[in-house]
């Protein structure tokens, strides 16, 4: 590992695990921070293939449905339809006459860049309400207990290992062990690395279902794992088959050693509905 991608992970990571302790505006305000960011590199490999999207309207709405997600959850989804209408109504009336992949590009950023990312925030508002503690709606841990934690806090914590699980094992072993091309899409991804950061994710998840004493343990965790580990490695390739279509080798610079937001966050984009849908919806069933 170089030491600009070294030094870069020592500086993101305890931002990241700070945001998610935190959580609140604290939290939201981030993850917009990082919607914004990702979604000006998702635009210039849009407009490398000659695309004009609709990127102003798109970023505005994006942050609209951020601060939705904080403030109502549950309106979080009825955003999603009245801004893409409202992008459409935009592209309308251009002066230049908008094109399918004009509407289809503007729509897919609005999707993937910031309804998909407003999972995170709807993720980790789960209980702080509650026990919030500081101003903005933030909370700081009195204890290390668990139990007396905010559900969002600890599933999204768990959710960022699993997916750092997965991202170091299918690293470690696919340059150790790596013989398989997984896809066309990213040479460089074998399988024997994609099976190892599944693996890793699972036994994260497992460990984590254990220590929350989450009902079905270790089945739920490990299906949790599971889920996130293929996910993220989805993210991975989706990111990657963006890039190669607009024929650049990553998304941007801004992260020495990394590239872009979008090339590190390509893995938590897939990864939060899912994690949101089965500690929302699933585990209060198996509770029962």
């Amino acid at each position: 590992m170089s030491l600009s991608r070294l030094v870069s992970a020592l500086v993101a990571i305890p931002i990241a695990i700070g945001m998610v302790l935190l959580g609140g505006w604290y939290f939201t305000v981030g993850i917009g921070l990082l919607v914004y960011l990702g979604q000006l590199e998702y635009f210039q490999l849009v407009r490398a293939k000659h695309i004009v999207p609709a990127a102003k309207t798109t970023l505005v709405v994006s942050q609209l449905l951020l601060v939705v997600s904080m403030l109502w959850p549950p309106l979080a989804d009825a955003v999603m339809p009245l801004a893409g209408t409202f992008i459409c109504f935009y592209l309308l009336f251009q002066p230049k006459l908008a094109t399918i992949a004009d509407i289809s590009a503007s729509v897919l950023g609005l999707f993937y860049g910031g309804y998909l990312p407003s999972y995170w925030v709807r993720l980790r508002s789960l209980g702080q309400a509650e026990v919030a503690n500081l101003p903005l709606g933030g909370y700081f841990p009195s204890s290390l207990d668990l139990s007396a934690m905010p559900m969002g806090l600890t599933t999204t914590l768990l959710a960022f290992l699993c997916i750092w699980a997965a991202d170091i094992g299918a690293y470690v072993f696919g340059k150790m062990i790596g013989r398989t091309r997984l896809s066309a899409i990213s040479p460089k991804k074998t399988v024997e690395g994609a099976i190892a950061g599944v693996v890793g994710s699972v036994a994260v998840g497992a460990t984590g279902s254990w220590l929350l004493d989450w009902p079905g343990f270790p089945l739920t965790g490990m299906a949790l794992g599971l889920l996130i580990g293929i996910a993220s490695l989805l993210g991975d390739l989706t990111e990657s088959m963006m890039k190669r279509d607009a024929g650049v080798k990553d998304s941007g610079q801004l992260i020495p050693g990394h590239g872009g937001i979008l090339d590190r966050a390509d893995s938590y984009v897939f990864t939060a509905p899912l994690v949101y849908y089965f500690v929302a919806l699933l585990l209060p069933l198996l509770a029962r």
